[in-house]
């Protein structure tokens, strides 16, 4: 699970799709405005599949999916000792619980094999996220060998496109159910009592195995064609403007049919590029991550002796960075057409490039 939001290219303006006027969700400013009205409309037509809390969240049907954890047989049961927290995390765990306590992703339980403690960790916001050491229960799981799919193929896939939509789900996996016998194992322990989980938490072995497996049965018809899914970041992606509202109403008649939801904050519609799984994919092609870039650049030259190179390394460095200050973009090729394969051959080293 992420914690960032999509970084589009384009500029982008806040619409109330929700009751209130903090309930908005982003668009492109400068489509046309025509498409830009229609896809305005979409959202207000599919407002309520959007949270704007976990109390928005019913969950997906368990008759669909739900998380099992398939426990070795000869698996012993451990019960780890709590440890110590203090100050600022100690409330955290308090205020965290509660929350959780109080929208039913939790529930108190007195009598189990199976303990956990809690680790708390502090998001790019300042705020806390709770998590739970299942360190000891993943050892006792096997690994769910369901594929996910390959990234360099699904940011290929949705490169090249004229309209692209971010699409994020609110705390993905709480919104698949446990399998309740194994509700129990997924303990944790805290200074006012022990729970366990009735929604899948983070921080399960195969987790994200099984929201692949979800996304794979909810979108199947669409992925490939108008969308790409790696576990819980999606893009819509529509050959022409005019298809991308139509592109949209069938991604959320999806999403609506399996109960799913969306976080508004994150979600972003009708742009023409923007980062998916770490890739700038744009009309025109992938173009390098900017952010990653700037990293190179910005690195300095050696200062001392043990860094030191020589003036020939020093100015295949600095060529380096001037290459990355505008880099290409890479297309996908063309079905059918002729591709070369360049060759580069050196004393101690060989690469080559296929354009």
């Amino acid at each position: 699970m992420h914690d960032h939001q999509p970084d589009p290219i384009d500029e982008l303006i806040e619409f109330q799709i929700g009751k209130k006027p903090n309930q908005c969700t982003k668009i492109d400013k400068h489509i046309e405005p025509d498409v830009q009205g229609k896809i305005m409309s979409i959202l207000y037509e599919n407002a309520d599949l959007f949270a704007w809390s976990s109390a928005n969240m019913s969950g997906i049907d368990p008759n669909f999916i739900c998380h099992r954890l398939a426990i070795h047989r000869e698996a012993r049961p451990i019960s780890q000792k709590q440890r110590k927290i203090g100050g600022e995390r100690r409330e955290a765990v308090k205020a965290e619980t509660q929350k959780l306590l109080n929208v039913g992703f939790i529930r108190e339980i007195k009598y189990t094999t199976w303990l956990a403690n809690v680790v708390m960790v502090k998001k790019s916001n300042g705020k806390w996220r709770m998590c739970v050491d299942y360190t000891d229960l993943n050892k006792a799981c096997p690994k769910d060998a369901y594929p996910l799919p390959s990234i360099d193929r699904l940011v290929d896939g949705a490169s090249g496109y004229a309209m692209l939509s971010f699409l994020d789900a609110y705390s993905g996996y709480n919104q698949i159910l446990m399998y309740p016998p194994d509700e129990e194992h997924t303990t944790f322990i805290t200074e006012q009592a022990n729970y366990c989980y009735h929604v899948m938490p983070f921080g399960l072995k195969n987790a994200g195995a099984t929201y692949q497996r979800l996304v794979g049965k909810v979108f199947a018809n669409q992925i490939g064609r108008n969308l790409e899914v790696y576990v819980d970041d999606m893009v819509i992606k529509t050959k022409s403007p005019d298809n991308h509202v139509r592109d949209l109403e069938e991604i959320f008649k999806q999403i609506r049919k399996h109960n799913m939801r969306l976080n508004p904050e994150k979600c972003v519609f009708g742009v023409h590029g923007g980062k998916f799984l770490g890739f700038m994919i744009t009309c025109r092609g992938i173009e390098a991550n900017p952010d990653k870039c700037q990293a190179l650049i910005n690195m300095r030259s050696p200062k001392n002796y043990k860094e030191v190179q020589s003036d020939q390394c020093e100015q295949a460095f600095t060529n380096f960075k001037q290459f990355l200050s505008a880099p290409p973009i890479l297309s996908k090729p063309t079905y059918q057409a002729d591709l070369l394969l360049y060759l580069a051959v050196a004393d101690n080293a060989i690469s080559s490039t296929l354009v």
